[in-house]
């Protein structure tokens, strides 16, 4: 498996015209393919880890599937040599972060043979039985790059997802504001590869009922780090996420907050700035959205009620149980 950084030699330009070379490390972006039942669903450029994720993510924020129970199995394929690494979807190990790993060397070739089907570059969902295949990829035509994760939809019918779990009684939790405040700290703090490149955008899903960050997952692309981890979520039966928080250290584009939506998800907290069709969608889905959430101060753009001052937090429990 590739690496999630790359080592390159650099010059540092300092402010009196002196220069001093050294190596730098960079995330690494790649492209991968996502195929379902062997056809090509959607080309995404990511950062190669965690890609089993990605690709179930990916398939549920699309509609395709909507539990793990949709899922018959996840593997990476290999040209003319069957597929890699076959696991059905209930024995799937963890996606390994190959950070650790020794750090890829950078080359001209490296994007140019990437989609040659290499066996870590290419990964095929096959459904269950019961699971209609999705379009084919002539009328779907998704290529997907690092900053848009709606590129290539045919039309805007396509862009307007439905939500597979709308919202109920056990997403009417409420949180105090110190403690949503306090969510992108926490989220920095799991961004290891961000610590050392400060190029990879992150997501996390923050339990309300235990007070823990379950995962953080970090990509380029910040649609590519909220399918890490969503597809994580539905792999582990978490789905729907009526009890949880999306956390993202990027602004809440219309895309992201779509892919909240279809897991389930109650509330989304973003460092930056939403959209006007985000905060839209967030209203109509009654999802409670949350922007410039930076220090001790943020912006609510929806669902303002799931948030109140530390003395009035509701006691749920009972409702999540």
């Amino acid at each position: 498996m590739r690496s999630s950084q790359a080592r390159i030699r650099v010059a540092r330009v300092t402010k009196d015209g002196g220069r001093t070379h050294r190596a730098d490390t960079l995330a690494v972006e790649e492209p991968l393919e996502i195929r379902v039942n062997g056809e090509r669903l959607a080309v995404t450029m990511r950062t190669p880890v965690h890609d089993f994720s990605l690709a179930v993510g990916f398939a549920l924020s699309e509609g395709i599937i909507n539990s793990a129970d949709d899922v018959a199995n996840v593997r990476y394929c290999q040209k003319d040599s069957g597929p890699k690494g076959l696991k059905p979807v209930g024995q799937l190990t963890p996606d390994v972060d190959a950070s650790a790993a020794l750090a890829m060397p950078l080359t001209l070739g490296t994007f140019a043979g990437a989609l040659d089907d290499t066996s870590d570059n290419v990964v095929d969902i096959t459904l269950a039985p019961h699971v209609p295949p999705p379009a084919s990829a002539a009328q779907r035509q998704l290529v997907v790059n690092s900053s848009c994760g709606l590129c290539g939809r045919q039309s805007l019918d396509d862009v307007h997802q439905s939500g597979c779990y709308p919202l109920d009684e056990r997403s009417n939790f409420t949180l105090d504001e110190h403690t949503v405040m306090g969510l992108p700290d926490r989220l920095s703090q799991d961004q290891k590869v961000f610590a050392k490149t400060g190029g990879l955008h992150g997501a996390g899903l923050y339990d309300v009922d235990t007070g823990e960050i379950l995962v953080v997952r970090e990509d380029v692309g910040r649609h590519n780090a909220v399918d890490k981890v969503l597809g994580w979520a539905l792999m582990e039966g978490l789905l729907p996420l009526r009890r949880h928080v999306l956390v993202t250290s990027s602004r809440a584009s219309f895309e992201l907050v779509q892919k909240a939506a279809m897991a389930g998800v109650p509330m989304m907290v973003a460092v930056s700035a939403p959209s006007s069709l985000a905060v839209e969608l967030a209203r109509e889905s009654d999802m409670t959205l949350v922007g410039f959430t930076r220090g001790h101060r943020c912006v609510i753009y929806a669902g303002e009620d799931r948030i109140v001052p530390p003395e009035v937090v509701a006691d749920d429990v009972e409702v999540a149980q």
